[in-house]
């Protein structure tokens, strides 16, 4: 192997110099002995520096992705094709595989199993459906064990990914939550799952937490995770909010949660019932633009004769080309 000899006070800076002019074999280590320092070089010169053959250690170098552990098993067009993100949720990565490459799958599985260092990994089946949002999800790589524990933001969720809708993508958005939150807020988290919204709020704040979700899954999972973190104050109630909200109608919230994105637009006039005076409902919808969940809101706002605010609105994550996961949050009868 062809190497740049070095003295050893002069071995950084030449590093950075070969480098930066891209002299430097970037597969190699550097070797060193008592006076001498040994860079490995694409060239067999380099100014006035002596240039001797040694033997140098090859670098194990980690992939970038795991895209480039599928060199030998997918050709350019399938690369193309395949996705470069995948979720990780605890010790379980889920990935998404286009109809073309489903053949494919195992070596898909093997990369991702590889390069996540997880302990499963799989594969997306179908889109989110039902009532309890979850979708069908195969093995490909690993063990099939479904139950995983997530960490985020202080807090640990414990949950099955076949049996109940989760999103690690939604993680700066309930920190952004949280962080807004008053104290000793009283907080309706309409559709809860397995509790992240109110987990990670409840671990970082001192408030009153409902939280409602038609799956029963998710609520045991939720009540798990209330023991899991060792939060106060949170209760967790199975049942459709349409339904449970007649329980509820005696009672005022400080902030009404609508995660359900898809859906959250029928279930405003609850809100609007249930939300106190300045009170803040963070509205989710899937959507091109603000307009339409804004509207959404302003129309049901004249319908109960009360005055909102929009005081913030963003873009919390793409779901298609033009197409958004969007949040509105509006004061109501401020």
């Amino acid at each position: 192997m062809k190497a740049v000899k070095v003295p050893l006070k002069q071995l950084n800076t030449l590093r950075k110099e070969l480098m930066g002019k891209k002299i430097m074999d970037m597969d190699y280590k550097i070797k060193t002995d008592e006076y001498f320092g040994y860079i490995p070089i694409i060239e067999n010169e380099y100014g006035s520096y002596e240039i001797v053959d040694t033997e140098l250690d090859l670098l194990k170098r980690q992939p970038q992705n795991f895209k480039e552990l599928l060199e030998n098993s997918l050709n350019k067009n399938e690369m193309n094709d395949l996705k470069n993100s995948f979720d990780v949720i605890g010790d379980i990565v889920i990935v998404e595989i286009p109809p073309s490459l489903v053949s494919k799958k195992k070596d898909i599985g093997k990369a991702t199993l590889k390069f996540s260092k997880k302990k499963s990994v799989y594969m997306k089946r179908s889109t989110i459906h039902g009532m309890t949002r979850i979708r069908d999800l195969e093995l490909i790589a690993g063990i099939n064990n479904p139950v995983t524990i997530y960490k985020e933001h202080n807090t640990r969720l414990k949950l099955n990914v076949e049996k109940v809708y989760f999103s690690p993508r939604l993680a700066t958005e309930r920190k952004r939550i949280s962080d807004s939150v008053i104290e000793n807020e009283r907080i309706l988290d309409m559709f809860c799952g397995v509790g992240p919204f109110s987990c990670v709020i409840s671990k970082n704040n001192n408030v009153k937490i409902i939280g409602v979700d038609i799956n029963n899954d998710a609520i045991k999972y939720f009540k798990e995770n209330i023991k899991l973190n060792k939060l106060k104050n949170i209760k967790p109630i199975h049942g459709d909010i349409k339904e449970v909200y007649e329980d509820l109608k005696s009672l005022k919230f400080d902030r009404i949660i609508m995660n359900l994105p898809g859906l959250a637009y029928s279930f405003l006039e609850q809100a609007f019932d249930l939300i106190a005076d300045n009170g803040i409902v963070n509205y989710y919808e899937f959507s091109n633009s603000y307009n339409q969940a804004i509207k959404r809101i302003e129309d049901m706002a004249l319908q109960k004769n009360k005055k909102i605010k929009i005081i913030n609105k963003r873009k919390v994550k793409s779901v298609s080309p033009g197409q958004y996961h969007i949040a509105i949050d509006a004061k109501i009868n401020y």
